[in-house]
């Protein structure tokens, strides 16, 4: 099962104070290729990622606060992944995070990036060499993520991360639809304590007949805290998702907040962020299965989330589960919000962890428009 990789950062967060992060909603456009799943027109797409960073980079808006910058899975050509390196390194701020998926490449070519970013990857270059060493295809495609730190000073990191569920490859007899599986994750510490982990989209809810991704982060995060008296700060999904609110994901998230059956402190007090591509999406083959969009933060049951429903966001507890959930709508849209500190920082039952404190919407002109508070409270319903 998947390996959590312990990842010290010299990253340091305001204490005391909630973090900000900002969710890229954007759209993805995939079509099937030899090696996987690639991005038809990359410059095109390359530049509605530069678009958001941009926007970042102006530090408008509140964003010189901003500490997770969060896009969808297979988003990023890598032709463009230079560009999107050197953008961080020259425009964001130091002490950012900032968490991207890329279009499908051959193990080959992932185990050459792995190579080039080793010090920041030596493990899991352990580990592809180790499955390569046994037969893996270097043929075979990689569906994988990048999350960048620029630490607080300045100095840029870079973490590849493979997603380990199959795809589509187990609906299919012909082996040339399966995936890499990436058995690794890494555990991400700062310098404040600060502590996360990123998964991509069905690797939150991959399980087999032994244990589960879920599973296996519950109990470290219950170890790290009997050790530290810390549990997880925050768990980033990325995604590229269309059914988003399947009752899998409902189920595991029950059981992740629900402690039913033993306490898990490591993460009754985790943010759940799940970051997905917008409904303007099109990934060749999955037409007709759904619905892109709907990304959502979760949090535990302890806190407390007023009842709103609005045209661009609404919150609920997820069809009775134990937890409160911030559903945005499906449209293109950059939401950007603070993580809830914990709860025992202030307990009262009238006091809202989680704010919006600002939504945009994309212009004719390529760039972003911030939605006043009139065009936020307008309707009824979730609307795109």
């Amino acid at each position: 099962m998947l390996e959590i990789i312990e990842t010290p950062l010299n990253l340091s967060l305001p204490v005391g104070q909630h973090p900000h992060c900002l969710l890229a909603q954007i759209p993805d456009h995939l079509r099937r290729g030899d090696q996987g799943y690639v991005v038809p027109v990359p410059a095109e797409q390359w530049g509605r990622v530069r678009s958001v960073l941009d926007l970042v980079a102006e530090g408008n808006g509140g964003f010189r606060k901003l500490h997770f910058l969060l896009f969808p899975e297979g988003c990023l050509p890598l032709a463009h992944l230079d560009d999107m390196l050197a953008t961080i390194e020259r425009r964001l701020h130091p002490s950012t995070v900032t968490m991207f998926g890329l279009e499908h490449v051959p193990l080959s070519t992932f185990r050459a990036l792995l190579e080039r970013f080793r010090g920041d990857n030596a493990r899991a270059l352990e580990l592809v060499d180790q499955d390569l060493e046994s037969g893996s295809d270097a043929t075979v495609p990689v569906n994988f993520s990048c999350v960048v730190v620029r630490e607080d000073d300045g100095k840029v990191r870079v973490f590849l991360q493979a997603k380990g569920h199959p795809f589509h490859g187990e609906e299919y007899l012909d082996k040339s639809h399966d995936l890499y599986r990436g058995r690794w994750v890494h555990h991400f510490r700062g310098t404040s304590s600060f502590n996360f982990m990123v998964l991509i989209c069905l690797d939150y809810l991959y399980r087999d007949l032994f244990s589960s991704n879920i599973r296996r982060i519950v109990d470290h995060a219950n170890q790290t805290f009997f050790r530290t008296r810390q549990g997880l700060d925050a768990l980033f999904v990325i995604q590229a998702n269309p059914k988003p609110e399947h009752r899998a994901y409902r189920e595991v998230l029950s059981g992740f907040y629900g402690e039913y059956l033993e306490d898990t402190p490591g993460v009754r007090d985790t943010v759940t962020v799940f970051g997905n591509c917008s409904d303007q999406s099109h990934v060749e083959g999955a037409e007709g299965h759904g619905s892109y969009g709907a990304s959502s933060v979760v949090i535990g049951p302890r806190h407390n989330l007023v009842s709103v429903t609005l045209s661009e966001f609404s919150t609920d507890d997820f069809g009775g589960a134990p937890l409160c959930r911030l559903r945005f709508g499906t449209a293109t849209r950059l939401y950007y919000f603070n993580l809830p500190l914990h709860h025992e920082l202030d307990p009262r039952s009238s006091r809202l962890p989680l704010k919006v404190h600002g939504i945009f919407c994309p212009t004719a002109e390529g760039g972003w428009r911030k939605l006043s508070g009139d065009e936020i409270l307008q309707g009824l319903g979730m609307g795109g």
